[in-house]
C-alpha cells in the first residue's frame, strides 16, 4: 500500500506562485513514477506533470509547461510541484499519484495510488 498526502494549496492572485508537496509512505515499489493531476470544477481530471523515480526524467502538460516544475526528494519521500505565473484557469483540486512501474505516463488509469487532493484557487 501507498499513502500520499498533499499540502501547500491555497488562494493566490494571478501571476503568483505556490509550491505543492506530496508526502509519500508505503512500498517503494509502488511509487516508481510520481505524477500531479488536477481537476477543475465540472471538468475531468487531467494530467499536469510526472517525474521518474530518480528524478532524471519529467514530463508536463502543454498547459503548464514553462510555468510548473516537478521535483522530488527521495530522502524525504516527497514530491513537489512548483507553480509560477499562475492563471485563473489553473484553479483546481491538485492530486498526487503514483504508479508501480518505472514508465512515464500521462494516463490517469496508469496510476493506482492517489492522494486526497489540495485546492488551488487563482483569482484574476
Amino acid at each position: 500500500q501507498v499513502q500520499l498526502v498533499e499540502s501547500g494549496g491555497g488562494s493566490v492572485q494571478a501571476g503568483g506562485s505556490l509550491r505543492l508537496s506530496c508526502a509519500a509512505s508505503g512500498r517503494t515499489s509502488s511509487r516508481y513514477v510520481m505524477g500531479w493531476f488536477r481537476q477543475a470544477q465540472g471538468k475531468e481530471r487531467e494530467f499536469a506533470a510526472a517525474i521518474s523515480w530518480a528524478g532524471l526524467t519529467s514530463t508536463y502538460a502543454d498547459s503548464v509547461k514553462g510555468r510548473f516544475t516537478i521535483s522530488k526528494d527521495n530522502a524525504k519521500n516527497t514530491v513537489y510541484l512548483q507553480m509560477n505565473n499562475l492563471k485563473a484557469e489553473d484553479t483546481a483540486i491538485y492530486y498526487c499519484a503514483s504508479r508501480d512501474r518505472n514508465i512515464m505516463s500521462r494516463t490517469l488509469s496508469d496510476y493506482p495510488y492517489w492522494g486526497q487532493g489540495t485546492q488551488v484557487t487563482v483569482s484574476s
